[in-house]
């Protein structure tokens, strides 16, 4: 074997070892690069000289308007957190689903699949569903590893639901469009919500002691609103629908108004203070989410410009939430108090929380290319590009050892260290098996599906940690480690459906994809 082709296989497997003992990833990726980049230089297995390239790969990183996105969906995700969006979604759906067994652990993943897909951010997502929804469904009588499996399992689809930080990083480490990406993956994260729901409802029905119905006396609301609420509910949210159909087609917006304007308003002002509820708490967030996903998806905006939009129109929901709470209130409601969340304390956190993420990615990205630098030029890339083409079975044999290689590693590292260690090492090996771009996409699909079954396995997938943390001391570890055992299986069965039918995710791709 080659000298320099060892000594990258030897950093590579050092870097690893530093990581497993619990050292800082981007420290031990810039720390591994320096030495043996001391190691090359001194045994003339590497040249000094393509260090020049890493200031002009680091300045591509910082223009990149791709990369632009991951704050700003950070950033909106946080606004929605921090301005009680969040768990006015998340109250509204278990009073409409209340009446179902399991109806409630139902409406905690919906409400954990919208929230994926509005903050793109795991930890963000299962600790928000931990402190508003576990305390709600145990005092129900929730079987505990029903209500821990709901959360983590629906919370980790912050990986996989566009517009996740996963797939906007894994699009450009793979060289796709974060367009294509987003597309490819929307109804495979759609199939496995579907498939939770399935098996929350399933179980419910024929274990009712695990999923017990909400009692109809939390399900009724004081309160009668009148034709003034009827009228700014229907101008507020015939408003906000007319603005996102209008990303469609100008011509349907008039059509649009009237039709949302005139259900809203016969909702509000026949229905009951639930229904009112219902309306106001879930319409808004997910007409935000379609909007950003319609601007993207129809090319009106990048997916950096539909984040800023995003940013804004939580802003104007925050705004619009304080609206409809001092409204039900004047007609009623005890439910609920009329208090402005969105404080300046409140975005100074959601300001700190998106640094720190964005800081995070910027230092991983800043080590993994000098990392990246050092393996491809030592020979490593060239060696094990070689080494995974030669598995039998073509593309398919590759995918197999990939997926082994990412749930393995998914287990110990976060999803930004995995992108940042094996994509650079498994693109130049698609490369050489000419993946095509869908093929990349697909790919990238089963990686996002790979790391949810990879973030909930115990005894340390990271979302289990990230309940532990916010969950009440009568719920036990094992109860979340086993509930998340189920939720496993369905990953898995998604998965093999996934990679037996790459029809899905080309139908998706094909479907909202503008290439």
């Amino acid at each position: 074997m080659d000298l320099g082709v060892f000594l990258s296989l030897v950093m590579f497997v050092v870097f690893m070892a530093m990581i497993l003992t619990g050292y800082n990833v981007a420290f031990s990726f810039a720390a591994t690069a320096i030495f043996f980049a001391f190691i090359g230089d001194l045994t003339d297995t590497f040249r000094v000289e393509s260090l020049a390239i890493l200031p002009q790969n680091w300045a591509r990183a910082l223009e990149s308007p791709d990369l632009l996105a991951v704050p700003l969906f950070v950033l909106m995700g946080a606004i929605l957190e921090r301005s009680g969006l969040a768990e006015r979604l998340l109250n509204a759906f278990g009073l409409l689903m209340g009446p179902v067994r399991g109806g409630v652990a139902a409406a905690v993943i919906v409400v954990g699949t919208l929230l994926a897909a509005a903050t793109g951010v795991v930890a963000a997502t299962v600790i928000v569903m931990g402190l508003l929804s576990l305390p709600a469904m145990l005092r129900l009588g929730y079987d505990h590893k029903l209500a821990t499996g709901a959360i983590i399992a629906s919370g980790t689809l912050a990986q996989l639901l566009p517009p996740s930080i996963v797939l906007i990083l894994l699009a450009s480490e793979l060289g796709v469009g974060i367009l294509g990406l987003f597309a490819g993956a929307l109804i495979p994260g759609l199939l496995l919500s579907g498939l939770y729901i399935i098996y929350a409802l399933v179980l419910s029905h024929f274990r009712p002691e695990v999923g017990p119905i909400m009692p109809k006396e939390e399900r009724q609301l004081s309160g009668n609103p009148g034709a003034k609420a009827a009228l700014f509910v229907g101008i507020a949210l015939g408003a906000i629908v007319g603005l996102v159909l209008l990303l469609i087609s100008p011509s349907i917006v008039p059509i649009g108004f009237a039709a949302t304007f005139a259900v809203s308003f016969l909702i509000v002002y026949f229905g009951k203070m639930l229904a009112t509820e219902v309306l106001v708490s879930v319409v808004p967030v997910i007409v935000l989410i379609m909007g950003v996903l319609i601007s993207i998806f129809q090319g009106v905006a990048t997916p950096s410009e539909s984040g800023a939009v995003g940013v804004f129109g939580a802003l104007i929901l925050a705004v619009l939430n304080y609206g409809f709470d001092r409204l039900l209130v004047s007609e009623g409601a005890t439910h609920i108090q009329p208090d402005w969340r969105l404080t300046g304390k409140a975005m100074g956190e959601a300001g700190r929380s998106t640094a720190n993420i964005t800081i995070l990615v910027m230092t991983l990205l800043f080590a993994s290319t000098f990392f990246s630098l050092m393996f491809r030029e030592l020979g490593g890339s060239d060696q094990t590009s070689e080494w995974l083409k030669s598995i039998g079975g073509g593309k398919a044999g590759f995918v197999l050892i990939a997926m082994v290689a990412v749930f393995i590693l998914g287990i110990n590292l976060e999803f930004l260290e995995i992108t940042f260690i094996v994509v650079p090492i498994f693109v130049p090996a698609m490369q050489l098996l000419e993946f095509s771009t869908f093929d990349k996409v697909w790919f990238a699909v089963l990686m996002a599906v790979n790391l949810n079954m990879a973030f909930i396995s115990p005894p340390v997938g990271f979302s289990l940690f990230y309940l532990q943390s916010v969950a009440p001391p009568e719920v036990k570890t094992s109860d979340i480690h086993k509930g998340a055992i189920p939720f496993m299986v369905l990953q898995g069965i998604a998965l093999v459906i996934l990679g037996l039918v790459p029809a899905i995710t080309e139908f998706s791709f094909n479907t909202f994809s503008l290439n």
